[in-house]
C-alpha cells in the first residue's frame, strides 16, 4: 500500500509546485465528516474540501444518484443532445433563487467558469464593459475571475497583464478601520475619476467573503449597491460559490440582506463533490446572449446533475438550513469560551453566519493586530492532531471552520476539542 512520503515524492516529481496542498498526506476514503489517509490515520474534517461538502463525504443518497446515472450515460454534451436532469436542476435553482421575476439557469463545471460567464451575460445584456469588484474578494483563478479577485499574492503575481476595465473598491471590515461609508465614497469617486456609472456592466460581491476572511457584507452596503445598480442600469451579481446551499443558515447568503441580485453564481456544495456550477439570473438578462455564446463541453455533466438533485433533496429533507444555524451557535459559543482562556493563544474578531465561521489569531490578548505566523502554526498543529483545518484572510491571519452540515454531534465536539488543543500555549 502507498505511504504518504512516497506519494509526496511522486507528487513533487509529477505535479507543478503552483498547485499547493495544505496537508502532507493523501486521502484514501471518507464518510460524512471523517477522512482516512493512505496510512489509515483518521481525521475530522473541518474544511469540507473548501465548502464543497455541506452534505458530507459520500452521502448515500448522492452516491446512489450518481451511481444510477453512471449506468445510463456519462456524457452527451448538452449542446449536442440534452438530458432531463439538466432541466430539473435549472428548474429547482430557478425556484430557489432570490430573483425578482422569472429566472433562468445555465450550468457549468467550476466556480470560476460561472463567474466568467456571469460577466459575459452582464456585458451582453448592458452593452457595457466595466466591472466593479471588492478588495479581499475571491472569484477564481481563470483570467477574468483572477482580475476580479482582490488579492495579488498568490493569485495574480506573475500572470499579468490583467483583463482591463476591472475596478476594485475597499470592502468594509470594521476592525480593519473600513466602514460602509468608505466603500460607498470610493465607488462615487470611481464614477467621477475612472469610469462613468453608465459604462459599468456589473458590480460583483460575495455576501460573505470566502478567501478574504469570512467577512459578511453589511446589509447597509448591499442595500446601497442595489439602489445604485437600479439607478444606473448596472447588473448586481452575488457570488454565492462558497456561501450557497445552506452554509450561512439560508439557502443563499444574500438572503440575509433581503435584497435580490440580478445574477447569482453558485458551485462548490451544489453537487456534493462532483464538479457543477451555475449562473442563475433574471430571465431577460440570461436571454441576452445569442445561441452558441454560452456553454462548454463538460458544462452541466449528467452525473453531476443527478448528484445535485440529490443534494437539494438532502438539504430539504434533513433540515440543513436550520442545522447550519444550530451548529453555528454551538461553535460560536465554544469559540467565545476559548477566547476568554489565558492558557490558549489569543483569538478574536469571531464571526459567524450560520456555519460559515472564522476567527483571527491575535498578536496579543486584547489587541486588534492579527498574527498570521501564529495562525499558520495553529493550522499545522491541528492537522498533526488529526483535524483538517484551513485558513483565509488577506494576510493568512484567519482560521475558517467549514465542517459538513451533516456532521454528527460527537464528531463536531471531537473536532472542537482538537482545535482547542491546537490553540494551547506550549508549556
Amino acid at each position: 500500500m502507498s505511504q504518504n512520503p512516497s506519494l509526496l515524492q511522486r507528487r513533487a516529481n509529477a505535479v507543478p509546485r503552483g498547485v499547493a496542498t495544505a496537508m502532507p498526506v493523501f486521502a484514501a476514503r471518507a464518510l460524512n465528516a471523517e477522512v482516512w489517509d493512505v496510512e489509515g490515520r483518521r481525521y475530522i474534517d473541518f474544511a469540507s474540501g473548501i465548502a464543497v461538502l455541506n452534505v458530507g463525504h459520500c452521502h448515500p443518497r448522492v452516491v446512489a444518484a450518481a451511481q444510477q446515472q453512471l449506468t445510463q450515460f456519462t456524457h452527451t454534451a448538452f449542446q449536442v443532445m440534452a438530458y432531463e436532469s439538466y432541466l430539473s436542476v435549472a428548474e429547482r435553482l430557478n425556484a430557489l433563487a432570490p430573483i425578482n421575476g422569472p429566472a433562468k439557469t445555465i450550468l457549468f463545471s467550476t466556480g470560476a467558469e460561472a463567474v466568467e460567464n456571469a460577466i459575459k451575460i452582464a456585458r451582453a445584456a448592458t452593452r457595457r464593459s466595466a466591472v466593479v469588484a471588492f478588495s479581499g474578494g475571491f472569484h477564481g483563478r481563470s483570467f477574468m475571475a483572477m482580475a476580479l479577485t482582490g488579492k495579488t499574492t498568490p493569485y495574480k503575481r506573475g500572470f499579468g497583464p490583467m483583463p482591463g476595465e476591472v475596478y476594485h473598491l475597499p470592502f468594509p471590515v470594521r476592525h480593519l478601520g473600513i466602514e460602509v461609508a468608505d466603500s460607498l465614497a470610493a465607488l462615487h469617486r470611481l464614477f467621477k475619476a475612472d469610469v462613468d456609472a453608465d459604462e459599468v456592466a456589473a458590480i460583483i460581491i460575495e455576501p460573505v467573503q470566502g478567501e478574504g476572511g469570512f467577512h459578511a457584507a453589511p446589509r447597509e452596503l448591499l442595500l446601497a449597491l442595489r439602489e445604485i445598480a437600479d439607478r444606473h442600469g448596472i447588473v448586481l451579481v452575488a457570488d454565492e460559490v462558497q456561501t450557497g446551499f445552506a452554509r450561512t443558515g439560508k439557502m443563499f447568503g444574500i438572503e440575509h440582506s433581503g435584497i435580490q441580485p440580478d445574477l447569482l453564481t453558485v458551485a462548490k456544495s451544489l453537487a456534493g463533490g462532483l464538479p457543477l456550477s451555475a449562473v442563475i439570473g433574471r430571465a431577460d438578462l440570461m436571454d441576452a446572449v445569442e445561441p452558441g455564446g454560452l456553454g462548454g463541453t463538460y458544462a452541466g455533466s449528467p452525473v453531476a446533475c443527478t448528484a445535485a438533485l440529490a443534494v437539494l433533496d438532502v438539504i430539504n429533507d434533513e433540515g440543513l438550513i436550520e442545522r447550519a444555524n444550530v451548529l453555528g451557535g454551538q461553535v460560536l459559543a465554544r469559540l467565545q469560551a476559548m477566547a476568554a482562556r489565558e492558557d490558549l493563544r489569543p483569538i478574536g474578531h469571531l464571526r459567524a453566519l450560520g456555519s460559515m465561521i472564522a476567527f483571527d489569531l491575535l498578536a496579543a490578548r486584547g489587541s486588534k493586530a492579527a498574527d498570521p505566523v501564529a495562525a499558520k502554526a495553529v493550522l499545522q498543529k491541528a492537522q498533526a492532531l488529526g483535524l483538517i483545518l484551513i485558513g483565509c484572510g488577506s494576510l493568512g491571519e484567519s482560521i475558517r471552520l467549514l465542517f459538513p452540515l451533516t456532521i454528527p454531534d460527537a464528531h463536531l465536539q471531537e473536532g472542537l476539542q482538537l482545535l482547542e488543543q491546537a490553540l494551547a500555549i506550549a508549556s
